[in-house]
């Protein structure tokens, strides 16, 4: 089991996460891209890594937007090391495509 970590660190990793925040104990984020293509192409590319790590996310795309929810099941669906190694991987992934605000 992996354990889910305290408040504060969650607080710390939004300091500097730029768009992520926390909702209901999951960190969420809303990716726009320049077309419903690059943000299937966001998708397909992250998906690789995801699917190694045994780590998948709850998202969802609608056109040019891709919602992201991260929490961990087996730490009783809170916020846990593994959410943050994902965030910071599909922020690496969407570095490669034109993100608009």
């Amino acid at each position: 089991m992996t354990p889910a970590l305290a408040s504060e660190e969650v607080d710390a990793f939004l300091a500097g996460a730029g768009a992520w925040s926390r909702v209901q104990d999951r960190l969420v984020r809303e990716f726009r891209f320049a077309s419903f293509a690059d943000a299937i192409r966001f998708m397909q590319a992250a998906a690789i890594t995801i699917n190694r790590l045994d780590h998948h996310p709850e998202w969802t795309n609608v056109y040019d937007r891709v919602s992201v929810r991260l929490t961990t099941h087996d730490a009783g669906d809170r916020i846990t090391a593994k959410d943050l190694d994902l965030a910071r991987l599909l922020d690496r992934t969407a570095a490669g495509f034109t993100v608009r605000p």
